[in-house]
């Protein structure tokens, strides 16, 4: 239990800086990437099931 005094404020919130970020990126990117990596079925990010768009 001692780690958890080691941890700082300023460490928390640049890890949900961090995370804020990652997904605003991957957000962005998934608008230029082919559907078959980044839409319905895709492998890297699956928005959901196919013919679904739309609804």
């Amino acid at each position: 239990m001692e780690f958890l005094y080691t941890i700082t404020i300023g460490q928390v919130i640049s890890a949900f800086l961090v995370c804020v970020l990652l997904r605003e990126v991957l957000y962005t990117v998934s608008h230029f990437l082919p559907d078959s990596v980044a839409g319905p079925g895709g492998w890297l990010i699956d928005t959901g099931p196919e013919g679904h768009e739309g609804e």
